[in-house]
């Protein structure tokens, strides 16, 4: 097992980890018998739900507890017993419905299901649209058959593995200007251009599976094999990935497989009668903070049924790959909640849930089968070691690891006194990682932007964003709070992280929070959307945040410079405030220091180059001063205070960073 050798600290419990993968590979033996791989085995969507015939359609559902299935719809007029599916072996229910015209596109169904004299009219589990009545609010399936169906062109595509990925996390409904539902049409003629024309290469969609209360941000998902109707039909979001791809973005899916929505009507809780059919029973089947229910994923079909769903997703809508969402929640008893992962022997004990953590090397080695080029990411919060490892090596097998305790430690630092940053724990917070771990970095995601916490810019500027977003407006607060905003994202983009993250209009420091239409705000969508105009209007000072947050990206994609490659420390001064780091010929500099600008800063380069500045904060494009000269040439002398070493004097201004590349 090469995770002891990459990660000695994990050595004391090699018992674990070898428990571990021996349960792994007993698991697969016992799935796949005769089969000899995942892509194989995960084909749940291909035998249930309704399938087409020659002349006539087939229903199947998985139901072992149920004493009676019956199906109905708009084609039987909703008769609850007029057509009832015949049982077969393995709780597997079946009816076959003859004539090519007894179900068609867009047809509404339902199943009545029995158990002991009981019955509840279900949405079937398989099911690809469910839709909702406009007059009664009831949530119904529909069979999803077009006669035109759509047209991939998108053949040739292909993730590469070996560039980082620049994530742009994305709403479709909150994505558009509008005080309403934005579709996936709007979000493709619209949105897409703007995050190709801001540099990033990858997208994450949230609340892509359906969910029956908008406001759950797509978080308490009710139907796994469809693609929500909030935003627009399947048809829709297939050609806004297509087009995606026709841009040379990768696609990923913010995938919900760590709890599902308690709803019965709606949902799959109790689908058979019985709350074991798809969770587990009494406490340990119900998140509490979250008020949801929690998978078996001990149980086979529940993990034919999970895994069935993320071959899906990949091959009826070439999704590139998925975030996994809760992925702390799922492989600790305790969900993670309060426990403070101080000691690798809280990653390895009882309150780890072992079956979980099989569970999710399934996953990613059925990804892998499905689509060699695809991507996975853990949000992990624990930092489990292996969680980034492959398999074979006694890994999990994710690749990336979405790095949750960088906001974390934004949060905290922005609730001290600027005098009180300490540089050291910045550096080491943000350079840190497991061996041979790859991180998204990320200053705030959708998490810090909710009603209830505040993004980055809101914890600097609060009201004065309302009156002093003007270019003419004079405010030492907002001056402070886009100093510290460009700062912040330059050194967590740059040091170490292997791919970089942010929330759609987070980079220009999009005012206020979102707070999701409910009967607290009279169900009003003023505050669920995207003004993309702030960023574009040539009055407010958003658009130079835009800028720069582009010029960023860009300097750190086209220079390759993520990752921890040739990261070098150069300097560390908690009382100057100073930070300075070398990689790939190129120096970051930085002076968080609240008043003091340092003229003649030693900066010890360890090396006879020359520098020159390729970026600033201080750039006046980007709302800075200008103090900053670009076309000074830094060259390499005797240090004063570092008598045995080179390097270079700066000038260095408060709430200033900048980049010099070497030549």
């Amino acid at each position: 097992m090469k995770i002891l050798e990459i990660d000695p600290w994990v050595k004391p419990y090699a018992n674990d980890v070898e428990l571990r993968m021996n349960r792994y590979q007993k698991l697969k033996e016992v799935l796949l018998k005769e089969k000899g791989k995942l892509y194989d085995f995960a084909n749940g969507h291909h035998y249930f739900g309704f399938h087409r015939q020659k002349d006539g359609w087939i229903y199947r559902e998985w139901a072992p507890a149920a004493d009676a299935l019956y199906l109905m719809g708009d084609f039987n007029h909703w008769d609850r017993y007029r057509h009832p599916l015949r049982k077969k072996e393995n709780g597997i229910w079946e009816i076959y419905l003859s004539g090519n015209h007894v179900l068609h596109h867009s047809s509404r169904v339902k199943v009545h299901v029995v158990k002991e004299g009981q019955g509840k009219d279900r949405i079937p589990l398989y099911i690809r649209r469910v839709v909702q009545d406009k007059e009664t609010h009831d949530f119904s399936g529909q069979i999803w058959n077009p006669e035109k169906p759509f047209q991939w062109t998108d053949k040739d595509f292909k993730v590469d593995l070996g560039q980082p990925p620049f994530i742009y996390e994305v709403h479709i409904g909150m994505a558009q200007e509008k005080e309403g539902i934005g579709t996936y049409r709007e979000f493709e003629e619209l949105v897409l251009p703007r995050i190709k024309e801001q540099g990033y290469n990858t997208i994450q969609m949230m609340a892509i599976m359906q969910h029956p209360y908008y406001a759950s941000f797509g978080y308490h998902v009710s139907n796994y094999f469809a693609a929500s109707s909030w935003f627009g039909n399947p048809e829709e979001l297939k050609s806004l990935i297509n087009k995606a791809h026709e841009m040379g973005i990768t696609v990923l899916m913010d995938i919900v497989q760590s709890h599902a929505v308690k709803n019965v009507a709606e949902g799959i809780n109790g689908f058979d009668g019985t709350v074991q059919q798809f969770f587990h029973d009494g406490s340990r089947g119900t998140h509490s903070a979250w008020d949801s229910k929690l998978f078996n994923y001990g149980k086979h079909e529940v993990i034919h049924f999970l895994l069935s769903s993320l071959k899906y997703w990949m091959e009826e809508f070439h999704f590139d790959g998925f975030r996994f969402d809760g992925v702390t929640s799922m492989i600790y008893h305790d969900h993670g909640l309060g426990t403070a992962f101080d000691h690798y022997e809280k990653y390895f004990s009882l309150n780890t849930d072992v079956e979980a953590l099989n569970y999710l090397q399934l996953a990613n080695e059925l990804i892998k089968e499905v689509r060699p080029d695809a991507v996975s990411i853990a949000e992990d919060m624990s930092g489990m070691p292996g969680m980034c490892l492959p398999i074979h090596y006694g890994g999990i097998g994710f690749d990336y690891r979405l790095s949750m305790g960088m906001p974390d430690f934004w949060i905290k630092t922005l609730e001290k006194n600027d005098e009180d940053w300490d540089m050291n724990a910045m550096y080491h917070e943000l350079s840190t990682s497991r061996p041979n771990e790859k991180r998204v970095g990320y200053v705030e995601s959708h998490d810090q932007a909710l009603v209830g916490d505040k993004t980055f810019i809101f914890r600097l500027a609060d009201k004065e964003m309302y009156d002093s977003m003007g270019k003419g407006s004079q405010s030492i607060v907002i001056d402070r709070a886009i100093a510290l905003h460009k700062m912040a994202r330059l050194i967590t983009i740059s040091l170490g992280s292997e791919g970089y993250l942010t929330f759609m209009g987070n980079e220009f420091g999009h005012p206020e929070w979102i707070d999701f239409p409910r009967e607290g705000n009279q169900w009003s969508f003023k505050y669920c959307r995207r003004q993309w105009s702030l960023a574009e209007s040539p009055f407010l000072r958003y658009k130079d945040l835009n800028a720069f947050d582009k010029a960023m990206v860009s300097l750190m994609k086209e220079q390759d410079l993520m990752g921890e490659t040739d990261l070098k420390c150069l300097t560390i001064d908690n009382e100057k405030k100073i930070i300075g780091y070398q990689k790939k010929g190129y120096l970051f500099l930085y002076n968080f220091h609240p008043e003091k600008s340092f003229e003649g800063l030693e900066i010890p380069t360890y090396q006879d180059r020359k520098y020159q500045v390729v970026l600033s904060t201080d750039e006046k494009r980007f709302d800075g001063d200008g103090h900053i000269d670009h076309q000074l040439v830094y060259k390499t002398v005797d240090l004063k205070n570092h008598p045995k070493d080179r390097g270079i004097l700066v000038y260095l201004p408060s709430r200033t960073a900048m980049v010099l590349k070497a030549f």
